[in-house]
């Protein structure tokens, strides 16, 4: 008999109209080239999605040769067959949840740990596998390479494997990235480009090793038309973007004190769940951290100007008495 692995996680993301939409950490600004996308991806839709040239090009972009893949969700799993089986897997206590319910999947052996470095190096052995989101879901946090040195030197002492998640990079102004034989990044178009229904990110690290047990077909005529255009775009809609963005999390940060290195922020708001609700009723969508293991915060992301007025003001409605 088949039986399902107890383990649930919860990700953000609207699941009912009228509300705007706090919760998930994307791009409020998309891609000019949106709707000739979709035409591009009807148009493609009666054939299979080869996407090896398309894969070329991205790797020329990029500067190093990367593996498509449907989202980082897909490079989770991948990593999953290729190297979580009986191995120590070590995830920081307060981080995106998929790391843990695809370790328990493939039988990966679980250690919480810290969220910094410097002591999450000390969980190292030889062979284990160690998850490390930077910056940091929920809470933003960008460590720069200097930061993350202990744990790069324990890394390579134990010949383990790091999986280095950088999916809000590009929200990151001045970004490092670190590189080495024993790193394995996962990046992302769903949050920089604000379309997670277009399945699409890539693997830098091991290539052939993740294109042996990758998905045929995984991305869709959606995911190959979101290329073809992402190429001609040369990354210029972010060049555009970013800078928007930047300026309105600045602005949040002064209006409800807090801090963050990506399009996100953490708050504490005392029980979360009732604050979510508070919030729905004013017609605004954000994140209990409950899954997070912060019950006491909300997680809401960057919108636009007008958008972001109204959750200012709610959230200081909130706080008064």
């Amino acid at each position: 008999m088949l039986r399902p692995i107890e383990f649930s996680t919860y990700h953000g993301g609207a699941r009912e109209d009228g509300l705007i939409d706090f919760s998930a950490s994307l791009n409020p600004y998309p891609p000019e080239w949106v709707n000739e996308m979709f035409e591009r991806a009807e148009e493609i839709s009666n054939r299979y999605p080869y996407y090896e040239k398309l894969e070329e090009g991205l790797s020329g972009l990029v500067g190093e040769e990367v593996t498509v893949t449907a989202g980082i969700t897909e490079a989770l799993y991948l990593i999953g067959i290729l190297a979580l089986n009986g191995r120590k897997v070590i995830i920081p206590r307060h981080t995106y949840g998929e790391y843990e319910r695809v370790a328990r999947i493939f039988r990966g052996k679980v250690v919480k740990g810290p969220n910094e470095p410097e002591i999450l190096a000390e969980l190292v052995e030889r062979n284990s596998v160690v998850f490390f989101c930077n910056p940091n879901n929920p809470d933003g946090r960008f460590y720069r390479v200097k930061e993350l040195k202990p744990l790069f030197n324990a890394i390579e002492d134990e010949k383990a494997l790091l999986i280095l998640d950088e999916a809000f990079i590009d929200f990151v102004q001045k970004p490092e990235s670190p590189s080495g034989e024993s790193v394995v990044k996962l990046r992302t178009f769903t949050k920089s480009y604000g379309l997670p229904g277009v399945r699409v990110g890539y693997v830098i690290g091991f290539p052939e090793a993740f294109k042996s047990v990758r998905m045929p077909w995984s991305i869709g005529s959606a995911g190959v038309a979101f290329l073809e255009f992402l190429l001609e775009d040369g990354f210029e809609h972010l060049r555009k973007t970013m800078p928007l963005i930047w300026s309105e999390k600045g602005r949040v940060e002064r209006a409800l004190d807090v801090r963050s290195d990506a399009n996100f922020f953490i708050k504490r708001v005392g029980n979360a769940e009732k604050a979510v609700e508070a919030l729905k009723r004013e017609g605004l969508l954000v994140r209990s951290c409950e899954s997070f293991g912060l019950p006491e915060y909300i997680r809401f992301s960057v919108r636009k100007p007008e958008e972001n007025e109204k959750l200012i003001r709610a959230l200081l409605g909130l706080e008064s008495p």
